[in-house]
């Protein structure tokens, strides 16, 4: 995965979270769950890397906004 660039983590509020998880399925569940809670720069795919078990995902959260139901 690419290096966490500064203004991901600029100002108080702002995190890179990366999931390890057996499968897509449950990386991206993840992810959801983190959606109901806080704004979120949703990842579309999952990273693998060879020789190591299960994938990885990165996503960005926002907690100053607050999230509105869909």
């Amino acid at each position: 995965m690419r290096a966490i660039n500064d203004a991901h983590v600029a100002e108080p509020g702002l995190a890179v979270v990366e999931v390890a998880a057996a499968d897509d399925e449950t990386a991206f569940a993840i992810q959801e769950l983190l959606a109901t809670r806080c704004a979120v720069a949703a990842a579309d795919r999952t990273t693998r890397e060879p020789g190591e078990a299960g994938v990885r995902l990165r996503c960005f959260l926002d907690l100053r906004q607050e999230v509105t139901p869909a």
